[in-house]
């Protein structure tokens, strides 16, 4: 059985554009790729240079990671007031940003998403036993809404640690 502690982050609210951007949601690769073989390396250049870019933006971005539990890697993001100890409590933050932002509904009446108890139910089975939830969908405006719970420690990122120095629960 998993023990720890529930972030929220979130919400982001932004274009698909942003979001559709995948290389922009993905953290640095761990080792620093080899340097250019010369001034006139030029896919070397763009390779260090792409590497330095996202080791600077990952962790201070807003836009939401690729792999939920990744939001783990920015600090900045974390914050003791969304952090909690109990899954119902952390569910209860997560469905107040959504009903705050909720989801475009469809024209023709039929459902675009799961329900809100189904998430719900869904939720409350998954963040007990260390599996984090995120909610992605599109609002009235057509932008993306991505509001998320991480477990902490993380199942599958168990290497990172607590953005806020915590321990597990």
């Amino acid at each position: 059985m998993w023990t720890g502690h529930i972030h929220g982050f979130g919400p982001w609210t932004g274009s698909p554009d942003s979001y559709h951007r995948e290389g922009d949601r993905r953290p640095p690769p761990p080792s620093t790729p080899a340097p250019p073989m010369s001034g006139d390396d030029t896919a070397g250049i763009r390779i260090l240079r792409r590497y330095r870019e996202v080791t600077a933006d990952f962790p201070a971005s807003r836009l939401p990671p690729m792999m939920t539990g990744q939001w783990l890697m920015k600090a900045n993001q974390a914050s003791p007031r969304r952090t909690w100890d109990e899954a119902p409590a952390a569910l209860d933050w997560l469905v107040e940003q959504y009903l705050a932002n909720p989801p475009v509904e469809r024209e023709d009446g039929r459902r675009a998403y799961a329900s809100l108890d189904a998430k719900r139910r869904y939720a409350l089975d998954a963040l007990p036993v260390g599996v984090d939830v995120s909610w992605v969908y599109y609002n009235h405006s057509g932008s993306i809404v991505s509001v998320g719970l991480v477990c902490c420690p993380n199942r599958h990122h168990p290497g990172l640690p607590c953005p806020l120095g915590r321990l597990g629960s």
